[in-house]
């Protein structure tokens, strides 16, 4: 029978030691990836606008949610501001990422496409610039967009997308829709990218709502049915105030299990002003922005 023979007290204390090590090493990291993660919190939200432009006949709001995965944090983003011809632009967007170098970036294009619709209002050539302007940047990263002007006295709605989320859609009369125009590639793989566009005249109130995947879409659940839901939602309040439809959107972001982050935009317009003769619809095909 096998001699049994306990560890020496020399040999215990120096296992002690090894596991303490050990331990002091673990909590370090901890400690190290938790400020990472606080530091891309702030950055992050310091890079979101603090508040957004209201014009007569249109309300904007949005909502935005952290990564549900504390040790991840996404580079979602949305922004919305006047342009130098009197327009409004409004963005939505998803750069490559869970991390500080995600948000990084996200920064940079947020800045970059505003920088840039300062120089033309054609959401085409905004996004075509910010696209091989990143590119020449060399930061190796991607990033989903979507980008719209509005010009409230023409009424007119012009759209490009970056491999992003479609919008969605509903107005007074009754139409509604995700809104499947032809987009391009994500900002930031091919240089020298032409974005379609489309164009579109509002001549009817209603409402427009941005989004990133990180609403609609999970591990187990299809983006066809986070879109299908946020469709329900934006028919049945599509009057509603902004910042009402905003929150109930961002709420589809819990049934999906996805623990990316997640942004909404929702622009409310309010109809052509009282007494204004309608001069038809210029450009595209439609009335309604499908």
């Amino acid at each position: 029978m096998p001699e049994h023979r306990a560890d020496s007290p020399d040999n215990a204390q120096q296992l002690l030691i090894t596991l303490g090590r050990l331990v002091d090493q673990a909590l370090e990291g901890i400690k190290l990836q938790r400020a990472r993660v606080e530091l891309a919190m702030a950055l992050q939200r310091h890079m979101l606008p603090s508040e957004l432009p209201q014009l007569p006949g249109v309300r904007i709001a949005a909502r935005y949610s952290p990564a549900r995965d504390g040790l991840a944090v996404g580079g979602d983003w949305y922004d919305a501001f006047m342009m130098l011809d009197g327009s409004l632009g409004l963005a939505i967007g998803d750069a490559q990422g869970h991390d500080v170098e995600a948000v990084a970036f996200m920064g940079q294009v947020r800045t970059s496409l505003r920088a840039l619709a300062e120089a033309t209002s054609d959401p085409r050539e905004v996004l075509s610039r910010t696209n091989d302007l990143l590119i020449s940047m060399g930061f190796g990263l991607f990033a989903t967009c979507c980008f719209l002007r509005f010009d409230p006295v023409g009424r007119d709605l012009t759209v490009s997308r970056a491999g992003h989320v479609p919008m969605i859609w509903a107005t007074a009369g009754g139409g509604s829709g995700i809104a499947l125009d032809r987009g391009g590639p994500p900002l930031g793989i091919v240089r020298g990218e032409r974005y379609p566009v489309t164009h579109r005249r509002l001549i009817e109130a209603g409402v427009l709502v941005l989004l990133t995947d990180g609403v609609v879409e999970g591990p187990t659940y299809p983006m066809e049915a986070g879109l299908d839901e946020v469709l329900r939602l934006v028919r049945a309040g599509f009057d509603a105030d902004p910042e009402v439809l905003a929150s109930a959107v961002i709420k589809v972001a819990e049934l999906t299990g996805h623990r990316d982050d997640a942004a909404v935009l929702v622009a409310r317009y309010d109809g052509p002003a009282a007494g204004r003769p309608d001069q038809g619809v210029s450009g595209g095909s439609g009335a309604s922005p499908a």
